[in-house]
């Protein structure tokens, strides 16, 4: 399919240029993601600096996604599921089971530490398929004081919008506005559109791409696939036309400025990481209550 998809690829005769962005498959431990930010030829659209594609993913009884505790500084994290669960424990005492259509805002701030673990469901056959995607918190926020928000699947709107079926999980747009928080101007929707049907979406922020979950579309007119990145620049809209069954995701934002990242670290000064590395390995930057595991510094 892809390589069918790349050879009718048309070239864009308009004034947008547009980058695409294939992802690398990194291991879990147990399973493979697609991690698609930060790239070598876009590190980051709008604020959004990590994206990675879990799944789907099928677990045997007895197994599942086991993350084990692990520190952050300078971001917030933000995840997704479309099957499956994963229950979020923090070094601030929250628990919280994530389940499809909710979603998880955790902001790290000054710093944070949590873990990932498989749901309820470990005595039977189990899937998971999600996203989670990290922001770069904007340098007034860098250090803030860590936070932990869960937001309900019926909290978060869903509506059409031409032929497409939109749900807004982060940012005002298309004339609806999400309830999950936003550190800078962000906009975050997942897209669902039907075999021959398409939608024209206006872009209203510095940085925009659509992200592929399942199916096959153009999007104004390049080819676009599961696992596969577009991000445009200097469009005023976004058209997609489904060949197939398809959900896409659309992220953008107003850029926050140059960020470094190392392993979970991400930081505007270098400094800032090299103090969170020597925390995390002397033992000062927190523990999660009831899961006492960690995640060693990488050398």
């Amino acid at each position: 399919m892809a390589e069918q998809l790349e050879a009718q690829r048309p070239r864009q005769e308009d004034s947008s240029q547009v980058s695409v962005i294939e992802p690398q498959l990194k291991d879990l431990g147990g399973f493979s993601v697609r991690r698609v930010l930060p790239a070598k030829q876009h590190r980051m659209v709008g604020p959004f600096i990590f994206f990675d594609h879990f799944g789907p993913a099928e677990f045997p009884p007895g197994e599942g996604i086991q993350v084990r505790p692990h520190p952050h500084i300078g971001i917030a994290t933000i995840s997704y599921l479309f099957e499956g669960q994963i229950v979020h424990r923090d070094s601030l005492g929250y628990t919280q089971v994530i389940r499809p259509g909710a979603v998880n805002l955790m902001t790290a701030g000054r710093g944070i530490v949590h873990s990932e673990r498989a749901g309820d469901d470990l005595d039977e056959v189990s899937s998971l398929h999600g996203l989670q995607l990290w922001i770069a918190l904007p340098d007034a926020l860098e250090k803030t004081e860590p936070d932990f928000i869960h937001y309900p699947e019926a909290d978060i709107p869903g509506f059409d919008y031409g032929h497409g079926r939109i749900r807004l999980i982060m940012g005002h747009w298309l004339g609806q506005a999400s309830p999950v928080k936003q550190h800078s101007a962000t906009v975050y929707a997942e897209c669902q559109l039907a075999a021959g049907e398409n939608v024209t979406l206006p872009v209203e922020h510095a940085e925009i791409a659509v992200y592929g979950v399942s199916g096959a579309l153009r999007a104004n007119g390049e080819e676009l696939i599961t696992g596969l990145m577009l991000a445009f620049d200097g469009t005023s809209e976004i058209r997609l036309e489904a060949l197939e069954d398809s959900r896409v995701v659309l992220v953008g934002g107003d850029p926050v400025g140059k960020r470094h990242i190392w392993w979970n670290f991400v930081a505007s000064d270098r400094a800032m990481i090299e103090r969170a590395k020597a925390d995390w390995k002397a033992g000062r930057s927190g523990r999660v209550p009831g899961d006492d595991e960690f995640i060693p510094l990488p050398d």
